[in-house]
């Protein structure tokens, strides 16, 4: 086994030299193959899926660098040692790239050459949350918090997950921004025979339409300017998983198209390629747009809409969830104590009544937001009023919910002039023209226009591109 360009080569195996890397890639666990010095040459795309590095990421990084595993330090299996050439297992946990602690189970073995000598390891790493009980109150209510509820709105959708996750059928999320849909596909996968897969995650309102075609399908080496080895796309990476399309409405003409093709037959056409390669995937899509509305205006396929809502989930906002509000304050707040090293006890009877009559415009996230910042501002074992953001103290509260398609913040990042403030102007309007403002102040630059907004430059992309500002 010798390295060859981007990959490695086996040789003696096959006829001719064969892509090991892209052996690996149909390895549902994720491998690891690393040198003598426990440096990472090779990781399969199980392993991106899992823990959210690239192959870029970790290539040429120390192993416990990029897995950071509790067991890496003390009770490596790849330590030297008098039997280090002997199989090793360990359990622990590894931290994802977005700081998730994942439990798993990590397997050694040496790799030894065609001389005997010792040439490196392979590592391969199991996830262990497919072993964990399915409980909502005790297992996930760290991971799923937006989802603990006891109003019976939410209980509804509680009650349809176990004959939910037993299905393949494809599942259409909708709901306000900020009501947990991303959490709610993960909870769907988790509990489903598919929960030793992956869970693949893209967010099709995210990313520039030719960079989102390449993301879903993966291309081959020289498909465009710029394609210097072969990618296998979020497609092939959740192969005996789940593949969650986060903001689906977002997906143009074309890219439905593609989509629907994939649904139909379940074959993946790389860019570039004209050979499909089949793929076992169950698809969950999630959207806070109207799809039935863009069908009736056709700006989404009839078709896909179909094949997307064999089964619907609608989470509620979270103004419907009755008694849920003060049930989250207090779960966010015992979370946030404990992680920030605090005693806070709770509430003043003044605080829980000002949290009480705010609107949560961005619902079960925008109430997260705020109990992490008054649990990083509050010194006492008391969340006063004077600990809130000033926007919730003063109650300036937006326009009605169901009017703000993207859930902004209360308070406007733009000043915005007298005139813009007329009746007769919608929240698009007014949306545009900060926009166009936030552009003039930042000469172009669509980073700092994102920074003045207080958004996140994916959100200004999918807003520019809905006003038809992208061009």
């Amino acid at each position: 086994m010798n390295h060859a360009g981007q990959g490695l080569v086996v040789h003696g195996l096959f006829k001719d030299p064969a892509d090991f890397v892209h052996i690996l890639d149909q390895m549902p666990s994720c491998v690891l193959v690393l040198d003598r010095d426990r440096r990472v040459v090779a990781v399969n795309s199980a392993f991106e899926a899992l823990t959210g590095f690239s192959r870029k990421d970790a290539c040429g990084v120390q192993c416990a660098e990029i897995t950071r595993s509790s067991v890496c330090h003390y009770r490596c299996p790849a330590l030297p040692q008098s039997d280090a050439l002997q199989d090793k297992c360990r359990t622990g946990d590894i931290v994802s790239k977005d700081r998730r602690k994942i439990p798993v189970r990590i397997n050694v073995s040496a790799l030894i050459g065609p001389d005997g000598e010792h040439q490196g390891f392979l590592e391969v790493i199991e996830d262990l949350r497919v072993n964990l009980t399915w409980d909502w109150e005790s297992v996930h209510i760290e991971r799923f918090g937006h989802l603990v509820g006891h109003s019976p709105e939410i209980q509804k959708v509680f009650h349809m997950l176990p004959l939910i996750s037993q299905s393949d059928s494809s599942v259409l999320i909708t709901g306000e921004t900020g009501t947990g849909k991303d959490l709610m596909a993960e909870a769907i996968h988790r509990a489903s025979e598919r929960a030793r897969g992956q869970f693949v995650k893209i967010n099709c309102g995210a990313l520039p339409d030719a960079l989102l075609e390449s993301e879903l399908f993966g291309h081959v080496k020289g498909a465009f300017t710029g394609a210097t080895e072969n990618r296998i796309g979020r497609i092939r990476q959740a192969n005996n998983g789940t593949l969650f399309l986060a903001e689906v409405g977002d997906l143009n003409y074309s890219l439905q198209t593609k989509l629907l093709s994939f649904l139909d037959d379940k074959t993946v056409y790389p860019l570039g390629s004209s050979e499909g390669i089949r793929v076992n995937v169950r698809v969950v899509a999630a959207t806070l747009r109207n799809l039935e509305q863009m069908v009736r205006k056709d700006t989404f396929r009839s078709d896909l809409f179909f094949r997307l809502n064999v089964i619907r989930i609608n989470l509620p906002p979270l103004r419907e969830r009755e008694g849920d509000t003060v049930l989250l304050l207090q779960h966010f707040l015992r979370s946030f104590s404990q992680l920030f090293g605090k005693k806070i006890e709770g509430y003043s009877d003044e605080t829980m009544r000002i949290l009480l009559d705010f609107s949560y415009p961005g619902n079960v996230r925008e109430l997260r937001n705020i109990v992490e910042y008054v649990s990083n501002v509050c010194q006492g074992n008391q969340v006063l009023p004077v600990h809130l953001p000033l926007y919730v103290r003063e109650g300036n509260e937006p326009l009605p919910p169901e009017t703000l398609p993207w859930g902004v913040p209360p308070v406007l990042p733009v000043n915005v002039s007298a005139s813009d403030r007329s009746v007769e102007m919608t929240w698009r309007d007014m949306e545009k023209k900060m926009i166009l403002k936030a552009l003039a102040q930042a000469r172009g630059k669509r980073a700092r226009a994102a920074e003045i907004l207080g958004w996140g430059r994916s959100t200004l992309w999918r807003k520019m591109k809905d006003y038809g500002l992208d061009s």
